[in-house]
């Protein structure tokens, strides 16, 4: 078995492992710090909304235009007043936006283009994009993403509980909320793609903390009959055994989005590909960090404020003091020390054990073998 492999089945048995709920503050810390910066670009910034949102001509050029990318970009914002945006295709023509204008300014353009250009004016194609297009896409992608939301809150509150059900709604509004952040800071034109891309990641970033809770749920069976282990423990237990699932789904779906955004859009510079390769690729790890670091400990926060959840905690945490107690007893009237966890100790966090329990266990003294 591979060393990933022998620590996805440790983690899964609860050999080691990472106390996730424990450092929540600090991961809470970090979302926020994140989305601060993310809101704070969107808000000076602003988002680049493409031609479908804003209207305006999309000119394409001949095969082999012999003009570059900036020459062309020049030619267009001196034609037409306005800032243009200008792609490379692959057949070697280009393609040319240039947002609000009408159909008049757009036939001037089209002429004098192709006088900068040296080509026939009859040989640029010229597609004009209206503004109440842009807007009726732009309505119909927040339906969308409300509608979808809605649903989820409803389906998780019916599968699971609403504790839960409140918890993937503010990971899924996490994870919207940077990578729109992320688009306004970079300045990637936001294109149809781009919903696509967004409303394709909330669904990743779903799958992942279903996961999750799923584990959660079925280890929380009867949990306040038993008193080894509090509500965190579990879902610390839960993260754990579900994390190199979580980290090798979110990797091998980052390598072919990665491959589009660094080398399609940034070295090949097929821009069109930005439109939705920067959604996914950002809106995936989000997706993954916050299905891990927010979600489910939230849960457990939320989970530890009832009075069934704080009573088995005074219980737990009696019964263990108690076990310490009974073990440094023994240690100081025998004068032995004992290797081994007591029955009731806290599920493991980074380490191994120290040694596998013996059949003495619960028997009045500790596990382990006499040193």
């Amino acid at each position: 078995m591979s060393k990933l492999g022998n620590l996805g089945a440790r983690l899964h048995r609860g050999e080691v492992g990472y106390d996730f709920v424990k450092n929540r503050k600090i991961w809470y810390g970090l979302s926020i710090l994140i989305t601060i910066t993310a809101i704070v670009g969107l808000a000076v910034r602003g988002l680049n909304m493409g031609i479908e949102f804003e209207g305006g001509a999309v000119f394409n050029t001949p095969k082999n235009t012999s003009a570059s990318v900036s020459q062309a970009e020049e030619y267009a914002e001196a034609a037409s007043g306005h800032d243009a945006i200008v792609q490379k295709l692959g057949d070697g023509s280009l393609r040319i936006q240039v947002a609000s204008i009408d159909t008049d300014a757009a036939s001037k353009i089209k002429n004098t283009l192709a006088d900068d250009l040296k080509v026939d004016s009859e040989q640029i194609n010229a597609e004009l994009v209206g503004p109440s297009w842009g807007e009726q896409i732009a309505n119909k992608a927040w339906q969308g993403l409300g509608i979808f939301l809605v649903l989820v809150v409803i389906y998780l509150a019916i599968a699971f509980e609403w504790r839960m059900a409140l918890a993937a709604f503010v990971a899924l509004i996490h994870d919207i909320t940077i990578t729109v952040g992320i688009y306004a800071l970079v300045g990637f034109e936001v294109t149809p793609g781009t919903v696509i891309g967004l409303l394709t990641i909330l669904g990743y970033s779903l799958y992942d903390t279903v996961v999750v809770f799923d584990s959660l749920k079925e280890q929380t069976k009867d949990i306040t009959k038993q008193t080894r282990w509090t509500y965190s423990d579990i879902a610390n237990r839960s993260i754990n055994s579900t994390l190199v699932r979580s980290v090798n789904t979110t990797v091998v779906a980052l390598l072919p989005v990665a491959g589009l955004l660094f080398i399609g859009g940034g070295v090949l510079g097929a821009g069109m590909l930005n439109d939705i390769s920067l959604s996914l690729f950002v809106g995936l790890a989000a997706g993954a960090y916050s299905s891990i670091f927010i979600a489910t400990p939230l849960v457990a926060d939320l989970k530890e404020r009832e009075p069934a959840m704080k009573a088995l905690r005074k219980r737990v945490l009696a019964k263990r003091a108690q076990s310490a107690a009974k073990g440094e007893t023994e240690v100081h009237g025998d004068d032995e020390t004992y290797d081994g966890e007591p029955e009731d100790a806290a599920p493991a966090v980074v380490g191994p054990r120290n040694q596998p329990a013996s059949r003495s266990r619960g028997r009045g003294r500790p596990s382990g073998k006499r040193r």
